[in-house]
């Protein structure tokens, strides 16, 4: 069996996204949390690209990913402010100590 770079592409995908999950499920550490989930982003990512060299549409594809790369860089930093803050104010990044926040 030969492995085309296509086939190479998506089986990193499947890998990012099983190592994404697993972060997402093993991890309590808030930082962590946010690695995982970037790292789940850029297999989705890796995956539009690869989908569009398969539907000859790459242009559109990096386009779209250049987009996802803004947002996703928001969100990384919206995100690691809010685990500063919550480190600030409960001396810890377990995300089992935040069902002690109440309004």
């Amino acid at each position: 069996m030969t492995f085309t770079p296509l086939t190479i592409g998506w089986l990193g995908v499947l890998g990012l996204v099983g190592v994404a999950l697993y972060g997402l499920l093993a991890v309590r550490n808030l930082i962590k949390l946010i690695i995982a989930l970037q790292i789940l982003v850029k297999a989705a990512m890796l995956a539009l690209i690869l989908g569009g060299e398969a539907s000859h549409q790459v242009d559109l594809s990096q386009s779209l990913a250049a987009t996802v790369i803004v947002a996703d860089t928001v969100v990384a930093v919206i995100g690691l402010a809010l685990a500063v803050q919550i480190k600030r104010y409960l001396g810890s990044l377990d995300i089992r100590d935040l069902s002690n926040l109440r309004g």
